[in-house]
């Protein structure tokens, strides 16, 4: 082909990129509806609304991200590693230099249920915009109002993210949203009663229990936002721990527990199956043990109602006696280290040590939890503002990696638990990536 000939052929290739790139830069910087960009600010909120306001934010326990231990709450700066670096979360009192004190009520909605700040910029995923788009525009109102009105300003600067060039460009976060984040709020579904959609509504929007509890596919994408999907609420591994199935699979998720006993675990941390440990102790200090009785109960029927999966859970669980043996690798730390508290049968002491025997952590196939609950123990488990008695201490300096990977293979062994066995390399790797855990938790006083 003549010089030419290229140079016009060129020109014409070179037209649909063009067009194609303009298409991508509006889209990428074009401001996001709303149906709040006619709706005039106001000086002061509703004591109602503001009310209304601090109970969904315990709903999507927005201080888990957003507050510190021994700093202002909603202040921002905890540092949340993603596989491209490290990202901060923000100030989000109303503060105006610092904060969203500066926000209309507009810029609120789009920054929560879409995932785009004032100017176009993109947020990281990591905020669960693609969950919070579901909230509903009254939540919205109210939600707003709370931050505007019902929490101090704190002069914080945010801390800028650690994500190299040319990762940390943003726009490519609005082709992520394209094909990954949902638009629209929560719809009720006719063929359900109100107490399964409030239910549907609390666990897919502004809990965003998905976050943790469903897989994610290369993109880093949840797998599945709703019950349409089977992957969701499945189980996934994330930041150390293995956050189970929400499903009823008889193993690695509810399919043992009935409504009243998750109504009694969200409420009280505790119930005859499990305590909260890990993530979930975040969860329940400053967010579940605050909802309502009758949200609570929704969201037990919701989950009761989302069915299990035979081939991925495999053979329920059943009891089997173990008798005593010291020759078995583990079974002497066990019964030395352990059985104090959990039993030499496994049992525990319901409601206050959890039984091993049919642990979520002794049956899955991922040993994370088992591993990092091991090393580092649990946080305070805070109920009604009263700390629990009852810690799991870490066993990191007390335990070599070759004892703690034999103890929990026994543990994951016995009884009938069928997790399989933990290799002590991955007790080595989890106790170079993680640290203790504090017997300080974040609790928040919100007012």
């Amino acid at each position: 082909m003549n010089n030419r000939r290229f140079a016009r052929t060129a020109g014409w290739l070179a037209l649909p990129c063009l067009v194609a790139a303009g298409l991508l830069a509006w889209y990428v910087t074009r401001e996001p509806a709303t149906p709040f960009a006619q709706e005039p600010a106001a000086a002061t909120f509703e004591p109602a609304r503001v009310s209304r306001g601090e109970y969904v934010a315990r709903l999507s326990d927005c201080v888990a991200c957003h507050s510190l231990p021994g700093k202002a709450p909603f202040a921002g700066g905890l540092e949340m590693a993603t596989p491209l670096g490290a990202i901060h979360a923000t100030n989000i009192t109303p503060d105006k230099a610092t904060g969203i004190g500066a926000y209309s009520l507009a810029d609120f909605d789009r920054a929560v249920r879409q995932g785009v700040a004032p100017g176009g910029r993109r947020l990281y995923p990591a905020m669960p915009y693609p969950s919070y788009v579901k909230l509903s525009d009254d939540d919205v109102r109210a939600l707003y109002a709370f931050f505007m009105q019902g929490v101090q300003p704190a002069n914080q600067p945010n801390i800028p993210s650690d994500i190299p060039w040319p990762l940390n460009m943003r726009w490519p976060i609005a082709l992520w949203n394209g094909l990954f984040a949902p638009t629209a709020t929560y719809a009720a579904k006719a063929d359900q009663d109100a107490l399964w959609n409030r239910g549907a509504y609390i666990v897919q929007g502004p809990g965003h229990c998905g976050s943790c509890h469903t897989p994610r596919g290369l993109a880093f994408n949840e797998k599945a936002l709703d019950e349409s999907g089977a992957p969701y609420l499945a189980g996934a591994l994330l930041d150390g721990w293995y956050a189970p199935s929400l499903r009823q699979d008889p193993n690695t998720g509810l399919g043992r527990w009935s409504e009243a006993q998750i109504v009694q675990f969200l409420k009280t941390g505790r119930n005859a199956h499990a305590v909260v440990y890990g993530s979930m102790t975040e969860a329940f200090n400053n967010s579940t043990q605050f909802m309502q009785d009758d949200d609570l109960a929704a969201i037990a029927r919701y989950l009761k109602a989302l069915p299990g999966d035979p081939q991925r859970d495999g053979t329920p669980w059943q009891y089997q006696a173990v008798t005593a043996r010291r020759d078995v690798p583990g079974a002497h730390t066990y019964a030395t280290r352990c059985a104090s508290c959990h039993g030499l049968d496994g049992k525990g002491q319901p409601e206050w040590m959890p039984p091993l025997a049919g642990a979520t952590s002794a049956l899955a196939k991922e040993s994370a939890s088992a591993i990092n609950i091991t090393l580092n123990g649990s946080q305070r488990v805070v109920t009604a503002g009263v700390p629990d008695a009852y810690r799991m201490p870490a066993f990191r300096e007390q335990l070599s990696d070759q004892q703690i990977a034999e103890v929990l293979s026994y543990m994951r062994g016995a009884w009938g638990n069928h997790g399989g066995a933990v290799d002590a390399t991955a007790v080595g790797k989890l106790r170079g990536q993680t640290d203790p855990a504090s017997s300080s938790p974040i609790i928040l006083q919100m007012r």
